[in-house]
Parts: structure tokens; C-alpha cells; sequence
């Protein structure tokens, strides 16, 4: 089944127009075969009524010397295994019945026509050459109550080629003539529909980009206008989240400081570390939440990066503060992307290992098509059947998790977001012997 909308009006155009042809076809066999009928029962009826007439009134009938002659024999000439007519037959019978002729036996026979027949030279040339191709010699016996035999024959075409080649002929006319302007009408009116499509697939909210051009039938220029008009409200909506978000942020932010200085002031030191390391989790929600609904347009271009050297750096930044991150070094791999985001999926993916095991192995694996970034730890891991939960925004696995190691349930879902919008995924697997490999990959 063709996916184009013209090649789909194609083809059913095409059946229907088959459909059309077979059933003109049928129509048309029946026709040839009621006036071949016709043709063969008229003249014979003629001249066996006239024949019966002469019989009557004592005259002489005719010797046979031509097509349609008739003449008397004392035996029928048809053989009993010979190709017979029985249509003809029938219809004979019926005929001769209406004009009043009694008649015993009725026979035919179709018999193939010689060059050398004598007869052909009362035929034009080109209706010979058609009756020694595709004709034959309908021979009539006629049997009288008197026990004698009226015979004659008649040309029989029998072949129905010539039709046939004929509907094909008007059929791959009727193809070429309906078919052809209907592709090329058809690919002019889903020319727009796949430029608004390609403008769909390509639409980034805050990106510049030109309204798609209203053309082709009218219906299709409405669904044009109003995928503009959408993209516009869209964008307006997306302007308007970000400043909420912006002021959502400077005004949670603001008073978050100002608990901040008032914990200074507390004298407990028990209490007033535990104070300020609430602050600092409140701070990093905020922006861990701010930062995922800002995610569908980000402020920082694709650039053209060093991967290997962006997971060293990122690796760098947690061996400077102590923590236990082993990279293997890998050879230069230039890819574009957004490498601040990436920074952050991949230190998110590192600080949630570093939770839960004492030391992380990363490594990048490039290969023809795509790149992998494993980050790899020795905890608890996740139970197979949950393993795609976690990706879920504010969910926690607190039966294989322990609690009081923070968060909310956002890092994994931040750091796949911001994968799936430089093109790839994220995976989660147990590693044998225990432990979880979280897998980034990058299309090349």
C-alpha cells in the first residue's frame, strides 16, 4: 500500500478503473456472443424457411456453391464427435418453431476454413485473412419431417482476441490518460502537507523560524493557517511559563537567603549545620525543578564538542572534591551538542551512584553509528521490573534506596531529558556481580 496520499488516490483510482474495465469486459463478451448468435440463426432461418417453401411448391433449392447456399442431402454431414453448437442449436429450434417449420433433428459442426476454399473469393481480402486467423465454418444440418437434410454453412468466428486486445488497449489508455495527471495533481496537493509536516517535525519552541506558506486546495492552506497560528500560541504560552518559572525562582530564591543569613545567627551548631544543609537541598530542588520545565527551550546552542574530554572534565570535577570516579581513557570523538546540559546529566548520573556505591567506573564506547556513555557502579541496584520507573519525575525506590541519601527524585529524570533532546536515550541494567550500569547513548 503506497504511504503517499497521491500514490493512495493512485491506486484506488487504478482498482476502480479496473473494476470498471473487467465488468465492460463481461458486457462486452456477452454482446459479441448474443450478435454472433444473431448473425448465425438469421440467415440460416432465412434460407431454411425459403428452402421449405421451394420443397413445397415443388421447386429446386439451391447447390451449395457459396456461403449461406443451402442444399438437400439424403444424410446428415455433421460427425458425431465433431465440435458442436448447441446454443445454436436452441436457437434454431426456437426460431424455426416461431415461423412455423417442422423439423426433426437440428446438428452443427465448426469446422476450420481452408485458404483454398473457394468460397472465400465472394469475401473481402481483409475478413479472409481475419477468418483464416481467428474463424472457422458453421455447418447446419436441418433434418425434415421427410427424412431428408437441409445443410449450408456459414462463417463461425470463434476467437475472441481481438476484443480482448482491444479493452487492454483501452484500458492502458485510460491509465495513462487518468493516472498520470492524477499522480502529478496528487504530489502538487501533498506538497504543502509534507512541507507542514517537515515544519512539525522541525519546530523548536523559542527558535526563529518563518511561518509555513499557505498553498495548494483550500482545505489544505486552512490546516496551514491554523498550524501558524498554533505554533504562535504555543510559543506565546512558552513565553509566558518561563517568566512565571523566572519569578517563581527569584522569589523563592529571596527568601531562601534570608533564612540563610538568619541561620548565622543560631548558636547551636547541631542545629544551625542541619538549618543550612536544609537550605541547600530546598536551593537545589528549586533548581533541579526549575531546570527540567525549562528544558523545552533551551538558552544554549548545539556546539561542536569533544565528547571523551567533556566526560574527563565532568569526572575531573569529582576527583578535585575526593570523591572515587575512575575514567578510562578513550580517543577523541567531536559530536554536537549542548555540552553544559550534557555536563549536567552526566554529573547527575554520577551523583546518583556515588549515593549508593563507594566508587564509579565511567567509559565511553564509540561506534559506527552511535556513542556510549556507561557510567557504572557496585550498589544495591534496582529490581528488574522498576527499573523504568525511576525515570519518573519525583519518584524514589525507597525499598532499594536508602532515604536519608536525599533528593526528590529528579536527577535521573533531568539527565534523561536532557539526553532525549540531544537525541538519544538512557538505559538502566544490573550489572552481574551486582551493581547498575546506566548507559547514555548519542547518535553519531
Amino acid at each position: 500500500m503506497p504511504r503517499s496520499l497521491s500514490g493512495q488516490m493512485a491506486l484506488l483510482i487504478a482498482i476502480a478503473l479496473f473494476v470498471a474495465q473487467a465488468i465492460n469486459f463481461t458486457l462486452a463478451l456477452q454482446d459479441r456472443r448474443r450478435a454472433r448468435l444473431d448473425q448465425a440463426t438469421g440467415p440460416v432461418v432465412t434460407r431454411i424457411v425459403d428452402a421449405d417453401e421451394r420443397i413445397a411448391a415443388g421447386r429446386h433449392v439451391g447447390n451449395g456453391s457459396g456461403w449461406s447456399r443451402i442444399h438437400l442431402a439424403p444424410s446428415s454431414p455433421i460427425q458425431p464427435s465433431g465440435e458442436h453448437v448447441a446454443e445454436v442449436e436452441t436457437a434454431l429450434r426456437t426460431a424455426l418453431s416461431e415461423a412455423g417449420v417442422k423439423v426433426s433433428r437440428i446438428q452443427t459442426q465448426v469446422m476450420p476454413i481452408q485458404r483454398d476454399d473457394p468460397r472465400l473469393r465472394y469475401v473481402s481480402a481483409q475478413r479472409v485473412e481475419r477468418l483464416l486467423r481467428a474463424g472457422a465454418e458453421l455447418q447446419v444440418a436441418v433434418e425434415r419431417p421427410a427424412g431428408q437434410w437441409l445443410v449450408l454453412s456459414l462463417p463461425w468466428t470463434r476467437d475472441n482476441s481481438d476484443i480482448f486486445w482491444r479493452l487492454i488497449a483501452q484500458t492502458a489508455i485510460l491509465y495513462i490518460v487518468v493516472l498520470v495527471p492524477l499522480l502529478w495533481a496528487g504530489r502538487r496537493i501533498s506538497r504543502p502537507l509534507r512541507g507542514l509536516a517537515e515544519a512539525a517535525r522541525s519546530f523548536q519552541p523559542g527558535a526563529a523560524a518563518d511561518p509555513v506558506a499557505a498553498a495548494g486546495p483550500q482545505d489544505v492552506r486552512d490546516v496551514i493557517a491554523a498550524f501558524n497560528a498554533l505554533r504562535l500560541r504555543v510559543t506565546a504560552m512558552l513565553d509566558e511559563k518561563d517568566r512565571m518559572l523566572g519569578a517563581i525562582g527569584h522569589d523563592l530564591r529571596t527568601p531562601l537567603a534570608s533564612l540563610r543569613v538568619r541561620v548565622e545567627s543560631v548558636d547551636d551548631d547541631a542545629d544551625r549545620a542541619k538549618m543550612a544543609e536544609t537550605i541547600a537541598e530546598m536551593n537545589r530542588m528549586l533548581d533541579d525543578i526549575l531546570s527540567l520545565a525549562r528544558l523545552g527551550r533551551p538558552s544554549e546552542p548545539p556546539t561542536e564538542v569533544d565528547l571523551a574530554a567533556l566526560v574527563d572534565a565532568v569526572v575531573e570535577d569529582f576527583r578535585e572534591i575526593g570523591r572515587e570516579v575512575v575514567f578510562e581513557e578513550s580517543p577523541r570523538i567531536r559530536m554536537r551538542l549542548r555540552p553544559g546540559l550534557m555536563r549536567r546529566a552526566l554529573r547527575n548520573l554520577i551523583e546518583n551512584a556515588l549515593k549508593y556505591a563507594g566508587a564509579v567506573e565511567v567509559s565511553v564506547e564509540a561506534g559506527a553509528h552511535s556513542v556510549a556513555v556507561l557510567v557504572c557502579d557496585r550498589g544495591p541496584g534496582i529490581p528488574a521490573d522498576r527499573l523504568g520507573d525511576v525515570f519518573e519525575a519525583f519518584t524514589r525506590l525507597e525499598t532499594s534506596r536508602n532515604k536519608e541519601t536525599g533528593g526528590i527524585g529528579l536527577g535521573l529524570a533531568l539527565a534523561r531529558t536532557i539526553v532525549r533532546d540531544a537525541g538519544g536515550d538512557i538505559t538502566l541494567a544490573n550489572r552481574d556481580g551486582g551493581g547498575l550500569i546506566a548507559r547514555i547513548t548519542l547518535a553519531r
